[in-house]
Parts: structure tokens; sequence; C-alpha cells
């Protein structure tokens, strides 16, 4: 299958349950990568002209939390955030499904990683509501609203990286097997996740319509393999340090004369 710079099919429909799960060729080091945004980050806060907002969605064991941690380890944590999304809770419920995202957008100069994200309103909530509606939502609605507000954003100056973790049927088996097996990670698990993995065709045909419908030119979707995690690892790594070095390739210039003054006045006898 020809696949394009996104991970999309060159031609033809877009049928995510039959895309690769495991890439053809190597992504750069991971540890390049690291150091690129170590530094493109830091550059990023110091130009205080773009945010960058990260959107990794997956099906469960698709090893979201442990990308994000890769990608903190190598940011500034003054300018890097992380948040997860569950099923809207409380207050959420009493407010239109993207007022919880609002307050954790980055600001300029900030990188955020959402661990899903105002996804889950056309993905989660479609196969199981949170609320008992009189109606079902308009979910074309939905997605023109997710357009409209990643438009905005993209106009604002937040620039948007969406990810999608494609990871086959066998290898989510493993990986929720290893949870199982492991003490550590047995507490992720809750009733629900059983349902969820019944539903697994069926939710994977709610997120081949959210791709298509929400793949746009200002916040396209990057459809990850996912079978191999190192791997998908530095491909995403690549992608946010690709878009960092875009976005602030150098410092901001400085002010000489302040800088001058202010050497003048710190100079002593000896410098």
């Amino acid at each position: 299958m020809e696949i394009d710079p996104y991970g999309w099919p060159a031609a033809g429909t877009l049928d995510v349950r039959k895309l690769p799960t495991l890439a053809s060729e190597p992504p750069p080091p991971l540890e390049e990568s690291r150091e690129r945004l170590h530094e493109h980050q830091r550059r990023l806060y110091a130009c205080q002209r773009y945010g960058v907002l990260l959107v990794v969605q997956g099906l469960d064991a698709a090893g979201k939390d442990s990308l994000i941690r890769t990608l903190a380890r190598a940011m500034d944590p003054a300018a890097f955030r992380a948040y997860s999304f569950g099923r809207p809770l409380g207050d959420e419920l009493n407010h239109d499904f993207l007022w919880r995202v609002w307050p954790r957008l980055p600001a300029r100069g900030q990188v955020v990683a959402f661990n899903r994200s105002h996804y889950e309103a056309v993905l989660a909530e479609r196969l199981w509501p949170v609320v008992e509606v009189p109606e079902e939502p308009d979910w074309p609605g939905r997605y023109q609203a997710i357009n409209d507000f990643e438009h905005h954003l993209h106009r604002e100056g937040t620039r948007i990286i969406k990810v999608w973790l494609n990871t086959s049927a066998e290898e989510q088996r493993k990986r929720l097997l290893k949870r199982l097996n492991k003490p550590r990670k047995r507490w992720k698990f809750e009733p629900a996740d059983i349902d969820n993995w019944l539903s697994r065709d069926l939710y994977l045909e709610r997120v081949n319509e959210t791709l298509i419908a929400t793949h746009t030119g200002h916040a396209p979707w990057h459809l990850i393999a996912n079978d191999d995690k190192d791997d998908a690892r530095a491909r995403v790594a690549h992608l946010l340090a690709e878009t960092l070095a875009y976005l602030a390739p150098d410092y901001p210039r400085e002010n000489i004369e302040c800088i001058d003054r202010y050497r003048t006045l710190l100079a002593g006898p000896e410098d």
C-alpha cells in the first residue's frame, strides 16, 4: 500500500483497519529527535509566538502514556504540560463538549500534550453515552464544531499535531494481557474495558469516520503504525521536533542596547 506523508493511503478510501501497523522504513533515531526537541522547545518558549498542541489518540494499551513520557523527558517542564481526558464528569456535563478543553490549551511558547482529547466526544461518547439525552447528538455538527475550533486555534497561533496510533488486534491483545500479568499495571483496568475490547471493530468504524471528517489542512491527522512502540515513539518525536524547528528556528533577536548597558553595570575592574 502506498502511503502519503501523513500515513494515509495515497489513493483510494481510508480504512483504518487495513492500514499498516508496522512501518516499512526505520524512523530517524529517537535520541537525535529528543536533542532537537530539547533545543527547539526552549527557542519556542523564548520566542513566545506560537503554542503547540499535540493530540494523541489510540486504543486501550496503545502506549499513549509512555509516548508522552518519552517526549516530556526531552523538554523543559516550565513550558510543557500534559493532560488526560476521560469520561466527562460533574460540571463538565453541564457545558458543551469543548468547554473542558479550553483551560488546558497551550499559551504562546508552550507545548501541551493531550492523552485522549476533545475527540472523545465523537468516539467513546458515541458508543458509550455519558448522559441520557432525548435525541441522538448531531455527530456531523460536532465534527464541524471541532474543525471550526481547531481552525480558530490555528489562526490565533496554536499549531496542532494530531496523532492516531494504529495498533493491530493481535498486538493490542498481547499488550492488554501483559497488563493483566503485571500487578503494577492492573489498576488501569475497569469493567468498561471489557466492553471496549469487545467493541473494537465498531469503535474503529467511528475512528475511521472521525479521521476523514476532521483531517484538515490546518490540523491534519498523522497515522502512526504502532505495533512497534519504539518505532512509534521515534516517529512522533521526529514529527514534533520538525514542527518546533520550523516554528522556532532560532532565539529572538537580542536587544543590543540593553545588553551593552547591562554589561556596563555588571562589569568589574577585572572584566
